[in-house]
């Protein structure tokens, strides 16, 4: 992108922009859920054709276990991705400016996802296929380290005292309205599809809405980062990207504690969304319609559970809610395997409760422990322990949780579910202890 085209598109956007002289929480929060919900969307779009469909078209010489466990591994390859376009990106706009990177950013993942849109099936390609989606997939994962904005970071900083907790909250429901929008559209398809077409050209529909939903999440997003009102926050607040080595070794302690402290809910994330569909599909004979419907029903559960997140962080502060949440999620994987080889019954029962726990859970994690950054680290702190959070907790969880289910047994789920509520009951105890002997 040359530098005056950059110029003219920045001087564009500022026309357009409507935002008044100041920047309210309340604009702040608009423009989390937007880049959120459109992220969130294209992730699930992808992670729902892990299971649908990318074992049939570029796995198709393997068992449908074996395609699903390799579709997920390439699933898991973002995930790996997104704290190296977090680096590059953060240099980018150290060089450049925010404006550049954002949009260089949104580029490269509206072009990933177009190009899976486009690809080939192994049965036209062979091998070259699979290249080329891992390829894309690793694009993917490197846009979304370098899409991150500070939104978060600059509204947990600027909500009004005793509302912390629910603009918090504010910003995590991007994850349930992706994931309803992403799953009705694949209803919809395979529902009045046959299964040829489905499989021949109707799964590349998502992907090209995914593409177009990021470029108007793009603009609804310049419309706010451009604005001299919103650069003059940022600087206040000192959310400016730093070197990732100097971050590392002034600050490394507290990404792995931030890390870990969101560990239960990511790792319950993959485990009531992606994980679950891949069950019924290849160990049942629910119809995958009405799967979808009750995945679709029970995030609006999700949804109530985030925003009652945003009540009880205020009561309770937001570290206590994470780890009693925590505490709910290692109770909950006791009844895994009772509620996985309960048949319909139990796996409806599984899905809502799973989701209501994730809203609860999942709705304070985002930055609780960003307060232990210095100031200079904050911006870019708070995005490396997002991504080892997705890394860690998420990035694998599909894939552990479908390898142990076929080769072990359900009740291994619970012990990996048990094993991130551990982990995050671990973290916000070290950082206590920490913080009192400070």
């Amino acid at each position: 992108m040359s530098t005056a085209g950059s110029e003219t598109f920045e001087r564009d956007a500022r026309t357009v922009s409507t935002h008044p002289s100041e920047v309210s929480p309340g604009d702040i929060a608009v423009g989390v859920v937007i880049g959120r919900a459109s992220e969130y969307f294209d992730y699930f779009v992808y992670g729902i054709a892990s299971v649908l469909v990318f074992p049939q078209v570029f796995f198709p010489f393997e068992s449908p276990i074996r395609g699903t466990l390799l579709s997920f591994t390439v699933f898991a390859l973002a995930f790996i991705a997104r704290p190296f376009g977090t680096v590059l990106f953060m240099d980018i706009q150290r060089r450049w400016g925010r404006f550049t990177k954002l949009t260089l950013a949104l580029f490269v993942l509206g072009s990933s996802t177009a190009g899976i849109a486009f690809l080939p099936g192994y049965g036209s390609l062979g091998p070259v296929a699979i290249a080329l989606l891992a390829s894309f997939r690793i694009g993917q994962g490197l846009a979304l380290g370098g899409a991150w904005d500070g939104l978060p970071s600059l509204l947990a900083l600027t909500a009004p005292r005793g509302k912390r907790g629910w603009y918090a909250m504010l910003g995590q429901l991007g994850a349930p309205i992706g994931f309803m929008i992403a799953s009705a559209l694949y209803l919809l398809l395979y529902a009045t599809l046959s299964r040829e077409d489905f499989l021949d050209w109707g799964w590349r529909y998502p992907f090209f809405c995914a593409f177009a939903i990021n470029v108007v999440a793009l603009f609804a997003r310049l419309r706010l980062v451009v604005t001299h009102e919103y650069e003059e926050l940022l600087t206040e607040r000192e959310l400016d990207p730093s070197p990732a080595g100097e971050l590392l070794r002034s600050q490394g302690i507290n990404v792995l504690l931030g890390a870990f402290g969101a560990l239960a809910s990511y790792a319950l994330f993959h485990v009531v969304t992606v994980y679950p569909l891949a069950l019924i599909v290849l160990f049942t004979k629910q119809s995958v319609t009405q799967f979808l419907v009750l995945q679709i029903v029970a995030a609006f559960f999700g949804v109530g559970g985030i925003i009652a997140s945003g009540l009880i962080a205020d009561r309770l502060g937001r570290r206590n809610t994470v780890a009693v949440f925590a505490a709910a999620i290692a109770a909950f994987s006791g009844f895994v395997p009772t509620l996985l080889n309960g048949g319909t019954v139990g796996h409806a029962v599984f899905i809502v409760l799973g989701f209501i726990l994730l809203g609860l859970s999942y709705g304070q994690v985002a930055g609780a422990l960003a307060a232990n950054f210095e100031p200079r680290y904050r911006y870019t702190g708070a995005a490396l322990t997002s991504d080892v959070a997705w890394l860690i907790g998420a990035g694998f969880a599909p894939l552990v949780a479908l390898s142990l289910s076929a080769y072990l047994g359900p009740g291994y789920v619970s012990l990996y579910l048990l094993s991130g509520a551990v982990g995050t009951l671990a973290a916000l105890w070290i950082n206590r202890r920490l913080e009192q002997n400070d």
